[in-house]
């Protein structure tokens, strides 16, 4: 046997740096107390490094079949088994070729906000399923879990812990007095920010509650509270967690008197999360969920190495939105060139839609009023509804379209294989993008507004939320003539094809062309082994580009198999990758 001791001494290194970078973050976090945080986070680790399988660092944390399904444990239900069962067979049956992670969105017992208002972080919600559901599922896909930091339910048994100041838990809460001036703290609702609650003995505290009066914030001050979550955190990824999902982390550490997100001592956190994670299981990823504009959003990863491994790339949703919507790419083709990321350790969640609405906020300053007000007036025509914050001004500004990314896309009087087409052209796009694709459940089976949903439950969000009888769903995709069937089978073709191409690796480059017209997209993607010119048309007409300065003879569009000379025409809502080896 030959012994690599160049990756040992490599990963003695690693081990080394992140034990270093602890001691120095909780150092700067929690000075007097930093030793004795230490030692609970050294003990915390030698606990659960024999649980996780491989702690081998990774060569590649991602490649080109890299494809992320998002859903909820429950979205698909039968009778007679869990739904995680449901999920599973559905994996099984339908995706084993196309996907290679499940992000089960939060499966915990809950008490509001469909699962974010999580209870107990340790269980699993017994309507969803049960931990050995969750293993199963973990056999056949790389999962991602809810990482929900930033707040807890209050109807938790934490929270009732906190309230009876039993210890461990005293200061587990932020608590502030009511006489305080917050009105500069950053609001993502409407809703109060300072909820009262009584303790045992009477006494009232005032908690923050960012999100609702149910949703009570973490108190990251204290260590107390870091240890707690980082146990949570390793609790995951002794369960297969394989990406992490930060919820709503840029609002984790307060301070009265500052706007109270994106605080430097968030960005420690998550690099005290980070290091701890490479000694444990480096192997897993660290993605972080903050629905803000591009650059307070990109600043998550840090150095490149030292934060989130990814970010969600949240412009891309409302930016390809008005794409369409204008049939022009002017706008897309130029953010799309200013994009960059730190080191080739880091990259994009490229999404269009998830359990949300499309947040907006992040095409500030890309996006003009008139443009906004567009979208907004179409996601009210096409049966939506649009969400609102708070401003510190006591204002209020449009925060999210709900609306499912379907019925924002199409045109309702096209016939339906041209919806199929348009559809589909805007996920093409997506894909076609540096990052990794991370694809909605109710986006691949092409899933319409759930207008019923959202009326009865007076939940906005619940319009993209649908569940839905798997029998059906099988039925539905059985029928080749039904619109779920048209867009899942097309949808499943791109991602299969996608993930046979080495110049849509996360980290090959990328250009976006200028066409000489604004309603078509192009995009160059390039590695060491191969380049892709991929073409778009945005239009319901047929039209033809002259590609001959990317493409000189002819190349072979992978989609189709056909081989396309450099004039090319492109269908109605066309899409063609043409790749050529290097």
């Amino acid at each position: 046997m030959t012994i690599n001791t160049h990756r040992s001494n490599d990963m003695a290194d690693d081990t080394q740096t992140s034990q270093q970078t602890i001691k120095r973050l909780i150092g700067d976090l929690y000075s007097e107390q930093a030793e004795s945080t230490l030692a609970r986070i050294d003990a915390l680790v030698a606990r659960y490094r024999p649980k996780v399988a491989d702690t081998t660092p990774p060569t590649d944390l991602f490649d080109e079949r890299d494809t992320i399904l998002i859903t909820y444990g429950d979205t698909l239900h039968a009778d007679d088994e869990h739904p995680l069962e449901t999920l599973h067979r559905f994996g099984k049956d339908r995706l084993t070729d196309i996907i290679e992670t499940i992000h089960i969105l939060p499966f915990f017992p809950y008490s509001s906000d469909d699962g974010f208002s999580v209870q107990d972080y340790y269980a699993v919600n017994p309507e969803v399923g049960t931990w050995d559901d969750v293993d199963a599922l973990a056999k056949d896909f790389g999962l991602m879990f809810d990482a929900v930091f930033n707040h807890m339910s209050a109807q938790s048994a934490w929270f009732d812990k906190f309230l009876a100041g039993e210890a461990g838990y005293e200061h587990l809460f932020m608590t502030e007095s009511p006489d305080t001036d917050l009105s500069q703290v950053t609001r993502p609702r409407q809703s109060a920010l300072l909820t009262p609650f009584k303790r045992p003995n009477g006494e009232t505290v005032h908690v923050w509650t960012t999100f609702s009066a149910d949703q009570v914030d973490f108190d990251i001050r204290h260590p107390d509270t870091l240890l707690h979550l980082l146990d949570v955190l390793l609790y995951y990824v002794s369960h297969g967690a394989s990406i992490i999902r930060l919820d709503a982390i840029a609002f984790l550490w307060k301070i009265a008197g500052t706007s109270s997100i994106h605080l430097p001592q968030t960005h420690e956190v998550i690099q005290v999360m980070r290091a701890v994670l490479n000694l444990v299981a480096p192997q897993v990823i660290l993605i972080t969920e903050t629905n803000v504009p591009h650059k307070e959003n990109v600043s998550y990863f840090g150095d490149g190495h030292n934060e989130a491994q990814m970010v969600y790339n949240f412009t891309l949703p409302p930016l390809l939105f008005h794409t369409f919507l204008q049939q022009d790419a002017t706008v897309l083709r130029e953010w799309v060139n200013s994009l960059s990321t730190p080191s080739n350790d880091a990259t994009f969640f490229n999404f269009t839609a998830s359990h949300d609405g499309i947040g907006v906020r992040p095409v500030e300053g890309i996006l003009d009023e008139k443009a906004l007000q567009a979208m907004v007036a179409h996601v009210n025509q096409s049966g939506g509804r649009v969400s609102y914050k708070r401003n510190p001004d006591g204002s209020d500004s449009p925060y999210e379209l709900n609306v499912t990314y379907v019925d924002a896309l199409i045109v309702p009087s096209e016939p339906q294989a041209l919806q199929v087409k348009r559809f589909v052209l805007s996920q093409a796009i997506a894909m076609s993008l540096a990052g990794v694709p991370a694809i909605y459940i109710h986006s691949l089976l092409g899933s319409r507004n759930d207008i019923a949903g959202m009326e009865s439950s007076g939940v906005n969000r619940r319009i993209n939320r649908a569940k839905l009888a798997y029998a059906d769903v099988q039925a539905e995709l059985d029928d080749a003539s039904s619109f779920r069937a048209q867009v899942f089978a097309a949808y499943s073709h791109l991602i299969a094809v996608r993930r046979q191409q080495a110049a849509f690796h996360p980290n090959a480059t990328q250009e976006a062309l200028d066409l000489g017209r604004t309603d078509l997209f192009g995009l160059l993607r390039q590695c060491g082994t191969q380049t892709i010119l991929a073409l778009f048309n945005l239009t319901p007409e047929t039209q033809t580009v002259d590609v001959s300065q990317w493409i000189t003879h002819e190349a072979v569009d992978v989609i189709s198999g056909e081989k396309k000379k450099p004039q090319v025409n492109l269908e109605p809502y066309g899409v063609v990758w043409l790749a050529k080896d290097a």
